[in-house]
């Protein structure tokens, strides 16, 4: 079997244990969106300041929702030996990457439509058919930049002790990047403030450039991380 055909079992894997627990639908999708009430609540006083903030919002809740899912991803295979069972098996890391990454990009992808639904509803947002393909664009690359990073890291900090702290610390400050450029390409794409339509195609270079550099730095470097 190819890499390729691996990583997408692997994909559908988590994706059946995530349907059977429904982890996404009753822990992560509800603790982002109060995630998004809570600043709601904060600025509630403007309702111009809601709307300028409600891109940058919605990419924080997707966030710290990643936190919880590779925490998630990675329990499932460290509480049964899966991972190393795998890798014993001769199964090659990179497919294991890329299968975790694939789960992690349809998991994100579905979260982050809802909390753009909800931003819409609380934030009183609308979405200008001219910046639908923007928009769809900075989706993709920012989640597939945002579930290389939380691969890597997850599969590095899952074999070590305090594993649910260090996991933040070493994933947070490294998607930095994708928090500012995807929340400035999705305020082009909404038009938010002053932000103009064409700026937001420069931050989706950086996006593609940033998930790239993770994709195949990460699946190169998956194997020695998780073996060590």
């Amino acid at each position: 079997m190819t890499a390729w055909s691996v990583a997408w079992l692997i994909a559908k894997k988590d994706l059946r244990i995530e349907r059977r627990s429904r982890v996404l639908t009753n822990q992560v999708l509800p603790f982002a969106g109060v995630t998004m009430l809570i600043f709601g609540f904060a600025l509630d006083a403007n309702k111009a300041v809601l709307e300028l903030v409600a891109p940058g919002l919605v990419w924080l809740a997707t966030m710290f929702s990643l936190l919880l899912l590779v925490q998630r991803a990675f329990a499932v295979e460290g509480d049964d030996g899966a991972l190393d069972a795998m890798r014993v098996a001769g199964v090659d890391a990179r497919a294991i990457f890329l299968g975790k990454a694939i789960g992690l990009v349809i998991q994100l992808l579905l979260l982050e439509v809802v909390l753009l639904f909800a931003a819409v509803v609380l934030f009183a947002e609308t979405i200008p058919a001219g910046g639908v393909v923007l928009l769809v664009t900075t989706l993709v690359s920012a989640t597939c930049g945002l579930a290389a990073v939380g691969t890597l890291y997850g599969g590095l900090a899952a074999g070590s002790k305090g594993r649910e702290t260090l996991l933040p610390l070493l994933t947070l400050p490294a998607v930095a990047p994708v928090l500012i450029g995807a929340t400035r390409a999705v305020e082009s794409a909404l038009g938010t403030g002053v932000a103009e339509l064409s700026d937001g195609w420069q931050w989706v270079g950086l996006l593609t450039v940033f998930a790239v550099v993770f994709g195949v730095g990460g699946a190169l470097a998956f194997g020695p991380l998780i073996d060590e």
